[in-house]
C-alpha cells in the first residue's frame, strides 16, 4: 500500500497526480480505496474525454470524486501567465478604472489573436512570433482528432466527424443546421451523432437558443443551435486570419463580426468549474420573428440580456424587444470601447440601465451583473 512506512501527517502533505487516467477505467474504480483507506492523501487525477470511459466503468466511485472543469486559459489566467500582475490588479477592481482601458485592450487584443490554449501560450511567451505557433495549433487539432476517433462506432461516423471537424470553424456564431451540415451529403442524424459525441468531448459545443425572460432559463432543443469552439486561438487559425488581426484595432469586426462574440462566450464558460454548464441565446418566441441576442446569463433572479456589438446604442433592436418583455431594467453591451453607464429608453418608451462593458471583462461578469443590479434609474 502507498501508505506503509509513512507517517500519516507525512501523507497528509502529499500530493498524488494521477495523468491520462482515462487510459484505464481500474485507475478509476481504485479512487475510492484512496478515499475510503488513506483519507488524509491528496489525489488529483486528471484525463481528456473522461466523458466516453466513464460510461465503461462498472462501479464509479460516487460520492468519492469531486469533478473539475478544466478550459483553455482565460484572459485573467493568460495575465497570471505572463506575470502582467500591474494589469491583473486593475482586471479585478470594479468598476473597471478609465486609465487601465487601453493596457488591457492591447493585453488582450493578442490572447484574442492565439488564444488559450496552455501550449499555445509557453511557445508564445518564449518567442512571442505568430511564425513558430502553428506546428503547435496543428499538433493540438491532430491529437484532438486522433482521440476523438477511438470512441466512434463505425466507418461512416469516423467519416462524418473528420469533416465537421474540418469545416465547423466556418460556422462559428452562425445557427445551423444538421442536415446536409458543411455542403455534404450526410444525413440529419448522421451529423447530430457527430456533432452530440463533440459536444460531450467539449470539443465543439452546441449552444442553444432559449425564450426564457426570466429563470430557470431552459434551452429550447428543437430550435437551430450555434457553435463553439474548445478554443478561439484554433478557430482563428483555421480561418487563417491571425495576421490580419495582429493589424487591426478593434478586434469587433473581425471575421464579420464573429470572433469576439465567440472569444465572450468561451470566456463566460471558463467560469464554470465545478460544471459543464453552458450559456445560451435568446430568441423571441413568435415564429414570424428574427429577434435573437447573443447572449442570456442568470443572475439570482432576473435573465440579463447581453449584445456583442461595435454599433451604437441605437442598435439594438433585439436588445430592446428584450428588455420590453423583461420585468427588469438592466441590459449589457460588450464592446470596445469604454466602460461606461447609460441610462436610456427603448424605442416603444421604456427606460433601461446599458452597461457598456469592455470585451475583455468577460471573466468578470458575475461581479459586474452585480455592480449592475445596484445601480438605479
Amino acid at each position: 500500500m502507498l501508505g506503509h512506512g509513512i507517517q500519516s501527517d507525512q501523507i497528509a502533505e502529499t500530493l498524488l497526480f494521477i495523468d491520462e487516467i482515462q487510459e484505464s477505467t481500474k485507475a478509476i474504480q481504485m479512487l475510492r480505496y484512496f478515499y475510503e483507506e488513506i483519507p488524509e492523501l491528496h489525489v488529483i487525477s486528471a484525463g481528456s474525454l473522461l466523458e466516453f470511459v466513464l460510461q465503461k466503468v462498472k462501479s464509479f466511485p460516487v460520492g468519492r470524486v469531486e469533478f473539475l472543469y478544466l478550459y483553455p486559459l482565460n484572459f485573467q489566467e493568460y495575465l497570471q501567465a505572463n506575470q502582467k500582475d500591474d494589469l491583473l490588479k486593475y482586471l479585478l477592481q470594479t468598476p473597471i478604472k478609465a486609465v487601465a482601458h487601453k493596457l488591457l485592450l492591447k493585453a488582450f487584443h493578442r490572447y484574442a489573436i492565439i488564444g488559450g490554449m496552455p501550449e499555445i501560450i509557453k511557445t508564445d511567451l518564449e518567442e512571442h512570433n505568430l511564425s513558430d505557433l502553428p506546428i503547435v495549433y496543428e499538433s493540438i487539432w491532430a491529437t484532438y482528432k486522433n482521440d476523438i476517433e477511438k470512441y466512434t462506432q463505425n466507418d461512416t461516423a469516423r467519416r462524418t466527424i473528420n469533416h465537421v471537424m474540418g469545416t465547423s470553424h466556418l460556422f462559428i456564431d452562425k445557427r445551423i443546421i444538421f442536415q446536409g451540415f458543411g455542403n455534404s451529403n450526410y444525413k440529419s442524424r448522421e451529423v447530430g451523432e457527430a456533432f452530440r459525441i463533440l459536444d460531450d468531448a467539449k470539443i465543439i459545443r452546441l449552444i442553444y437558443p432559449s425564450t426564457n425572460t426570466e429563470v430557470p432559463i431552459i434551452p429550447d432543443l428543437k430550435k437551430s443551435p450555434r457553435l463553439q469552439f474548445l478554443d478561439t486561438g484554433l478557430v482563428n487559425y483555421s480561418l487563417d486570419i491571425q495576421g490580419e488581426m495582429l493589424a487591426l484595432d478593434d478586434l469587433s469586426s473581425t471575421y464579420k463580426g464573429a470572433v469576439i462574440p465567440h472569444l465572450f462566450t468561451q470566456e463566460l464558460i471558463s467560469t464554470e468549474r465545478i460544471s459543464s454548464h453552458k450559456p445560451n441565446f435568446w430568441v423571441r418566441e413568435k415564429k414570424q420573428s428574427d429577434a435573437e441576442v447573443d447572449l442570456i446569463y442568470a443572475y439570482k433572479k432576473i435573465v440579463i440580456p447581453i449584445e456583442i456589438k461595435s454599433g451604437s446604442t441605437g442598435s439594438l433592436r433585439s436588445l430592446h424587444q428584450f428588455i420590453d418583455i423583461s420585468e427588469h431594467p438592466f441590459a449589457i453591451r460588450v464592446y470596445g470601447g469604454e466602460f461606461k453607464l447609460e441610462k436610456t429608453i427603448t424605442p416603444s418608451g421604456k427606460p433601461y440601465l446599458l452597461l457598456n462593458l469592455p470585451y475583455y471583462l468577460g471573466t468578470r461578469i458575475a461581479e459586474y451583473a452585480e455592480w449592475l443590479t445596484n445601480q438605479f434609474l
